[in-house]
């Protein structure tokens, strides 16, 4: 069984990060599992904790270590990502030489309530990832535009032409997972 951890770069009751996370994960196969990883929780990352980390921190890097893969969903803020999903990366990627992140396969899924997409968070990540040394998914890029147009009012994604985009993306990551795993 593969399992998925997805990290939310929104803490909104309503995100719409999480909620394309959830119309992405339930395209995925049977044998898969999803884990939603909660960042709501961690304190701001201070190096002085490497000694002595807060539970949190402990909790966060044990299931991210649990993970054969990640997907990071971010909203655009301020043409970069999220401060939230930014100190989750940092909690995570620490002590130095101790990352949990190293090796796994990644998917940035971008969004925004705008034209831009969420293009500039995704853009931000790139560098991060590459440095912590997770192999993102190259093609498709996931950027969402207007997300706000895409939810019914139980939050359910309510057009299919994009629904099959996202199966397409669903399948590539399976695939970009396999891959760099059987390396």
């Amino acid at each position: 069984m593969t399992k998925i951890g997805v990290v939310v770069g929104s803490l909104r009751k309503e995100s719409y990060a999480r909620k394309w996370s959830v119309a992405l994960a339930e395209l995925f196969p049977a044998d898969v599992e999803v884990e939603f990883l909660e960042i709501g929780n961690l304190p701001l990352y201070n190096e002085e904790y490497d000694e002595n980390s807060p539970s949190e921190y402990t909790e966060f890097r044990n299931a991210v270590s649990a993970q054969d893969a990640i997907i990071f969903a971010t909203p655009e803020y301020n043409r970069s990502t999220s401060g939230v999903l930014k100190n989750a990366i940092d909690v995570a990627s620490r002590p130095w030489g101790q990352s949990v992140w190293a090796g796994k396969p990644a998917l940035i899924l971008g969004h925004s309530i705008s034209n831009i997409s969420g293009a500039n968070a995704v853009q931000s990540l790139r560098p991060t990832l590459a440095f912590l040394d997770m192999p993102v998914l190259a093609q498709p890029e996931v950027y969402l535009a207007n997300s706000q147009n895409y939810f019914d009012e139980d939050g359910k994604l309510n057009n299919e032409e994009t629904r099959g985009f996202l199966q397409t993306v669903a399948d590539a990551f399976i695939a970009h997972i396999e891959k760099t795993l059987n390396n």
